[in-house]
């Protein structure tokens, strides 16, 4: 069986700062987008119960080829990545049809295709969708559970109020919720380990499409704007009463 799961590089969220309302990207270290480990680590354990092949895939810029040892490292078996200096900023439909045309030019073709439900910048909650339309492959999205067997999938979808339990025939797109496990830590063998496993990097004219649209210029990212009544307390009730004042406690 084989598992591919797409993921992105984004800039590590716990480390931007902000000054005069504007984010700080200098010096911010890359990683790989949250809900994107939780994918992995649903891939890795259904790894873990059958036999099966983790295939991680990626579009970006060069920087992709050090962010995707994290990857490696928490279980996946390979990766795919498709690299241009074009692809840092490309917009979520160009992304998709990048990892369509990767998807169906690897030579074992999958199974089962994982993204995480959004991507941990801009969230467009899109690709994993569009990818399944353009490969016109049935899609299960909020995964909360996966249970592979027999060439099928039975999936629990997190709704609202409500949770769903669909089963869906392989190979399949689905999409998962951060709330379906916990991604594992690796270990130090596990991270030297990572450089070693194989590598395939191709560039978008390999695989017959075109990058020239769809780059996203980000015009204006502010901070909202936040007002301090600067209220001097002197003691715990003078405190509380102010707080009760602003209804942001109890009376």
């Amino acid at each position: 069986m084989n598992i591919v799961v797409a993921m992105k590089q984004i800039p590590d969220l716990q480390q931007i700062r902000i000054r005069d309302r504007q984010p700080i990207f200098e010096d911010v270290p890359l990683t790989l987008g949250s809900i994107d480990k939780n994918a992995l680590e649903a891939a890795v354990q259904i790894k873990e119960q059958q036999d099966a092949q983790v295939t991680v895939l990626s579009v970006g810029d060069e920087n992709v080829e050090d962010t995707i040892k994290e990857a490696m490292a928490a279980g996946a078996d390979q990766c795919y990545l498709v690299l241009d200096d074009e692809l840092k900023n490309a917009e979520s439909s160009v992304t998709a049809v990048i990892l369509a045309a990767a998807l169906q030019q690897m030579e074992d073709k999958p199974d089962l295709i994982l993204f995480g439900e959004g991507s941990g910048d801009n969230y467009s909650g899109q690709v994993g969708s569009r990818v399944a339309a353009i490969l016109d492959l049935p899609q299960v999205g909020f995964a909360s559970s996966i249970v592979v067997e027999d060439g099928r999938a039975t999936i629990t979808r997190s709704l609202e109020n409500s949770e769903e339990v669909v089963e869906v025939s392989l190979p399949a797109v689905v999409t998962v919720m951060a709330d379906i496990n916990e991604p594992r830590i690796p270990s130090v063998s596990q991270i030297l380990k990572a450089g070693r496993k194989p590598k395939e990097v191709v560039e978008p004219d390999e695989l017959d499409v075109s990058i020239e649209a769809g780059k996203i210029d980000t015009i204006s990212n502010l901070a909202p704007e936040t007002e301090r009544k600067r209220i001097v307390v002197k003691s715990v009730d003078e405190l509380i009463q102010a707080l009760s004042s602003e209804a942001l406690i109890g009376r």
